[in-house]
């Protein structure tokens, strides 16, 4: 028995795809779905005390941006 941890999207209709390694093609498998909804407000989010920790950390040369010259003209968008 082999297991496969990812993380991915359940569309809107509630499908869910998932391919499987292909050496397991053309063969019969039992599959158990065990899900956990992702808290996506904890995941996104920076750990307390990260800016504070980090300001200021960079000690190598200072850092610049070159001028990038003049941007060409587009079409506007409709």
């Amino acid at each position: 028995m082999e297991s496969i941890k990812l993380k991915t999207h359940v569309d809107h209709d509630g499908l869910l795809q998932i391919k499987l390694p292909e050496k397991i093609a053309d063969s019969e498998v039992e599959v158990v779905v065990i899900y956990q909804p992702v808290d996506k407000t904890k995941k996104r989010s920076w750990s307390p005390g990260f800016f504070e920790k980090t300001f200021g950390a960079w000690v190598g040369e200072p850092l610049v941006r070159e001028p990038q010259g003049e941007f060409p003209q587009r079409e506007p968008l409709a």
